[in-house]
């Protein structure tokens, strides 16, 4: 499968804001919150990249960054071959019809002053796309797709009106209604019952083989990027720290912090007790984050050098990379 989407070296440091008394004590010295710290992945055409970690690692940011939705201290992002950071901003808007973005809280991301049909017909009123009538039947086409039954009826509907799983599915269908090649699922399902995150993650799979999708696929929940992803990203501090297909990385961990992960993941059995030991101590502050391996303060088998040296990824078998020191 041909390259869609190439991230290299990405970085963003978000500048603290201090009152005026410490700007005059510390003179002209900024601190920064190293968010994204020289990230680098591709995704492939039709493929599913899950980026997981905890709350906090940069997850969200990194997908907000690849859309332009904020703007990177450093790096690059080509799609299709095409830089999206040095573009002018009539090429980036015309470009937007072809990557978008599901947020995480749906209530947030939908006005409440616009109806469902509104809300979903608003991107193609943006892009100048097809005449009014047009634009509704493409509308209540897409609802009928998607679940949103009977759509003539929920066309008319407003946000609070709906379910949890409505709103999702108003989300998505916002996101699809343009033709995109390109989705940021930014924890899509986070926010739906339990009872409604199967079929959110069913229709998320049947949409991309129905419109020959591409996810970048953010979450903190380890079994969902196993149901739904191709490859995983394991998200740290910052950093990229192991990249691999789901069977190579869930089956064969390499990295002490994915291995920690996976082993936090509950299992359906009262018998079972873990034995695996986690890591010591708490995230650190991006603010003033740990020098060499940002994972070395917290690890259970770091050495001299996790302290003193970043470590590369390295490719510990065909198509997984880690950036650990272990059994190099």
């Amino acid at each position: 499968m041909p390259e869609l989407l190439k991230v290299t070296n990405l970085t963003k440091n978000f500048p603290v804001e201090k009152n005026i008394l410490d700007v005059l004590l510390a003179g002209r010295k900024r601190n920064f919150i190293h968010a994204v710290d020289d990230v680098s992945f591709s995704i492939r055409e039709g493929e599913v990249l899950g980026l997981a970690g905890e709350s906090g690692s940069g997850k969200s940011t990194t997908g907000r960054l690849i859309l332009r939705l904020l703007e990177p201290t450093g790096g690059s992002v080509y799609y299709r071959g095409k830089d999206m950071i040095s573009i002018r901003r009539k090429e980036m808007e015309a470009l937007r019809s072809k990557i978008q973005i599901v947020f995480q809280d749906p209530n947030s991301s939908l006005s409440p002053r616009m109806s469902v049909g509104e809300a979903i017909e608003h991107p193609l009123k943006i892009h100048n796309m097809g005449t009014k009538g047009e634009r509704k039947e493409k509308v209540l086409d897409l609802m009928e797709k998607i679940g949103l039954t009977p759509a003539s009826f929920l066309y008319r509907k407003y946000p609070h009106q709906l379910s949890g799983g409505q709103s999702q599915r108003v989300v998505l269908a916002r996101a699809l209604i343009t033709s995109p090649d390109f989705i940021v699922a930014d924890e899509p399902i986070a926010m739906a019952d339990v009872s409604v995150r199967a079929l959110i993650l069913e229709l998320m799979k049947k949409l991309k083989a129905e419109f020959n999708l591409t996810y970048l696929f953010i979450t903190h929940d380890l079994a969902t990027a196993k149901y739904l992803c191709d490859r995983v990203a394991i998200m740290y501090l910052g950093r990229i720290v192991e990249i691999g297909t789901k069977d190579e990385l869930f089956g064969n961990p390499h990295h002490p912090y994915t291995k920690a992960l996976l082993a936090a993941v509950p299992v359906p059995d009262p018998k079972r007790r873990r034995i695996e030991e986690m890591p010591k101590g708490e995230i650190p502050s991006a603010m003033e984050p740990p020098s060499g391996c940002h994972f070395h303060p917290r690890c259970l088998r770091a050495m001299l050098k996790c302290s003193k040296k970043k470590p590369g990824m390295r490719e510990v078998s065909p198509g997984h990379f880690s950036a650990c020191f272990l059994d190099e």
